[in-house]
């Protein structure tokens, strides 16, 4: 017996699943059959099964290797639909766009192709309406002419419009139709090819008709005006639709404008100018005032002042010296540096927003399975609605019944178009998504954008995520009859010479403060691990370390006691210091606060979010960070395990969660929750593990983040909204429910221009969150 055959299979051309039972093109090679979603994807197979199968050897230099990722195309309705080049959507007939655009790509191809036609057509389709119209306007042309030459002429004006200038509408519809994937295509082309044949039929040979259909004339009704305009009109919406579908990709394209074309590379002797792509790791780069930074690297000499404002969203320009990272594509403001290239290419952190974004664009929201479930029987529904109409005109409409039941049939086809039920949440998505970028708020997928809008609660971790990431100086308390710069000085002159993690923060605050350390090494150094340090600084004997350093030294620390207490219920590490055996002050450190996280914790909770801090850290220290931060929830000494295990049980109480962190300890938590925030300034794991990268690690990025996932998720409420609404309001009123009321049936060229501006009009909704706040 055989097995059973699988539910579906991959077409190896585009990649879509493909129903084997279903009746879809099939081909059968090397004795295997192989299915597709479409007749071109088999033609194309058959041209070259070698290519799709991977059987063709490496290319050599004549022939061009297949299109990379970023040169490869798909439709912005169905992103599973993937090409090597233009082509147009075997599903909804769309012109499929590149999956990343260009940085100076050029006009879209088919945009110019149809304004082409369009300023063909439209004189054309005026004059065939003057023509129809001409009666009503006072002009008896058909009694001037004879109504048989006024039939005819305008059956000579639509023809090159139907068989030439509006050929790709009827190109998809009949591909549509021979996909077995009924589309806006299909209603149009079905409407259109009803109205111009029963119209021509009636010009050539009006004998077929009954004698009750013709008239004084011996002619039945045309319907070349309504065949012309709608065609026309539906040119002129896809014209509009397509330069504002442009607009989506606006922040995408900036984000790519951002890295320049050449780099300056430092050589031996000179200066050189090079392309981007041959610059490697290790070169030494010079970046004059006004130039972008050209890769991410270190700046070795020199100083400058960089605007990160399109990659963070941080509109003061940051002040870059030796040892500070650079950023690829950021714009030197002033000042010139030699930096080294660390990462290039495809590593940067420019080329990566740009990847992300770019798959963050073409993925889709859980909310469009509505909207593609509706799309997907609505054709069919449309057509017998269409046929129902006619019918019931025929049997039931007054003379001339059939007019009126070619004129309901066509408006119900074209009014009907579900064009702007399929844009509606893709093009929410790509609006919003580019919005982000631009703010420093990376959204991995559609996924976790609408997720986060509908979030409960968030679980932030406490160091590098609320906190700085890196000790500082924060307190010096000197003893009665010492001065706080000297004890400090001392200090920092020893712990220069450590390799504990507090001792770089004692050395750095004591340069920001001005008391640096006496320019001779310490004699006599040692480091007793656990305690301190100790050694004679200019003349000086210094000890620096916790309270059991000092009494092995004979020193009492007691009269230090006091201000170290009250320093560490503030959460802050404590060192004692004492000078020539008698204790002289008290130094703190501490991983500080970000400025910016009690005012992103307060708007946080105003948004109706529940705020949970969860770290390892001890409680005290804890509960320092969440007081200064106005969080009241603490979970403290909680390593990844109990992380991940907070995630869950608050998901098992019916909430949304969401997690904050920036280490690798934190990626279980981000993997947990139903959305993971990661700052970019944090481990690579936390940023891979999670659905939102906030590139400049500030919690007001998750303010933004939260506020741009809300105004998406009701833009897109919206879109569907518009779409549903036209539908089950235009489709009743073009078969002709207020006929009784009006005495007059809806216009199939009105029918067409109320199709064009509901897309239209769901794109400039969406276009609208490039401004969201």
């Amino acid at each position: 017996m055989n097995a059973e055959a699988p539910a579906t299979v991959t077409d190896p051309v585009c990649g879509m699943a493909v129903e084997p039972n279903a009746g879809a093109a099939s081909l059968e090679h090397d004795g295997r059959r192989y299915h597709f979603c479409c007749e071109h994807c088999l033609r194309r197979f058959a041209e070259d099964p070698g290519r799709w199968l991977g059987e063709r050897p490496a290319p050599d230099a004549a022939e061009p290797e297949p299109a990379a990722a970023g040169g490869r195309y798909t439709c912005p309705m169905h992103p599973d639909v993937v090409r090597d080049g233009p082509d147009v959507c075997p599903l909804c007939g769309m012109a499929l766009e590149p999956m990343t655009p260009a940085a100076a790509g050029g006009p879209n191809p088919e945009l110019i192709d149809f304004r082409r036609r369009l300023k063909i057509g439209a004189p054309l389709a005026l004059a065939v309406l003057l023509l129809d119209m001409s009666g009503h306007l006072g002009v008896p042309v058909a009694e001037w002419i004879g109504p048989r030459l006024h039939a005819w002429l305008q059956f000579a004006l639509t023809t090159p419009i139907v068989f030439w200038l509006a050929r790709p509408v009827f190109e998809r519809g009949w591909a549509s139709i021979g996909n077995r994937s009924p589309n806006m295509w299909t209603l149009i082309s079905l409407g259109t090819a009803a109205a111009y044949l029963f119209s021509a039929a009636a010009v050539l040979a009006p004998g077929l008709f009954p004698a009750s259909v013709r008239g004084a004339h011996g002619l039945p009704p045309v319907y070349f005006e309504a065949t012309a305009i709608i065609l026309i009109l539906v040119l002129t919406g896809q014209v509009l639709e397509l330069a504002a579908r442009e607009r989506t990709g606006d922040a995408l394209r900036a984000l790519l404008d951002l890295a320049p074309a050449r780099a300056r590379r430092v050589g031996d002797g000179a200066d050189e100018d090079v392309a981007l792509d041959a610059v490697q790791a290790g070169d030494r780069l010079r970046v004059r005032p006004g130039e972008a930074v050209p890769v991410d690297g270190v700046v070795l000499t020199g100083h400058g002042a960089a605007d990160e404002s399109m990659i963070t969203g941080e509109p003061m320009p940051v002040e870059k010296t030796a040892g500070d990272a650079v950023t690829g594509g950021t714009l030197n403001r002033s000042g010139s540096f030699v930096m080294r290239a660390e990462r290039v290419g495809a590593d940067t952190l420019l080329a990566r927003i740009i990847d992300l974004v770019a798959r963050a664009q073409r993925s889709r929201a859980p909310i469009q399975a509505l909207a593609d479930r509706v799309a997907g029987w609505l054709a069919p529904v449309v057509i017998a609605a269409a046929a129902a109409a006619c019918a019931a005109w025929l049997i039931f409409g007054p003379p001339p019944a059939l007019s009126f039941a070619v004129i309901a049939a066509v408006s119900v086809l074209i009014i009907a178009c579900p064009c702007a039920l399929g844009l509606a949440t893709p093009m929410s998505i790509m609006v919003a998504t580019g919005r982000g970028a631009r703010s420093g708020v990376l959204i991995r997928d559609a996924d976790a954008l609408e997720r986060f809008a509908e979030v409960d609660v968030l679980i932030v971790d406490k160091t590098g995520t609320l906190t700085e990431g890196r000790p500082a100086l924060t307190d010096v308390v000197p003893a009665t009859g010492f001065d706080a710069a000297r004890v400090l000085s001392l200090a920092a002159a020893l712990e220069r010479a450590s390799e504990h993690p507090l001792a770089d923060a004692v050395a750095r605050g004591a340069a920001e403060r001005g008391a640096a350390p006496p320019d001779a090494e310490p004699e006599r150094f040692s480091a007793t691990p656990g305690k301190g340090v100790s050694g004679r600084v200019d003349g000086r004997e210094v000890v620096v370390g916790n309270g059991a350093m000092l009494r092995d030294a004979g020193i009492d620390p007691a009269p230090l006691l006091a201000a170290a207490q009250q320093l560490e219920e503030a959460g802050k590490s404590v060192l004692f210091a004492a000078i020539d055996g008698a204790p002289a002050g008290v130094v703190a450190v501490a991983d500080r606060v970000k400025k910016t996280a009690a005012g992103a914790i307060g708007a946080l909770r105003d948004a109706g979010l529940r705020i949970v801090m969860a770290t390892g850290d001890n409680p005290r220290a804890a509960a320092a960070v969440a007081r200064e931060a106005g969080i009241d929830e603490v979970r403290a000494e909680a390593g990844p395990e109990e992380k991940g295990a907070l995630v869950e049980t608050l998901r098992a109480e019916g909430l949304k969660v969401a997690m904050a962190g920036d280490g690798v300890n934190d990626a279980p938590a981000l993997a947990a929750a139903d959305v993971g925030i990661a700052m970019g300034t944090g481990a690579d794991a936390a940023i891979e593990s999670a659905g939102i990268t906030l590139v400049k690690g500030d919690l007001d990025g998750i303010v933004r983040a939260r506020r741009l996932a809300r105004a998406t998720m009701r833009n897109i409420r919206q879109n569907l909204f518009f779409a549903f609404i036209y539908n089950g309001v235009g489709v009743p009123i073009a078969a002709g429910v207020l006929y009784p009321v009006t005495g007059a049936l809806l216009s199939p060229a009105i029918a067409a221009v109320a199709m064009s501006l509901s897309s239209v009009s769901v794109i400039a909704n969406a276009l609208r969150l490039r401004s969201a706040r």
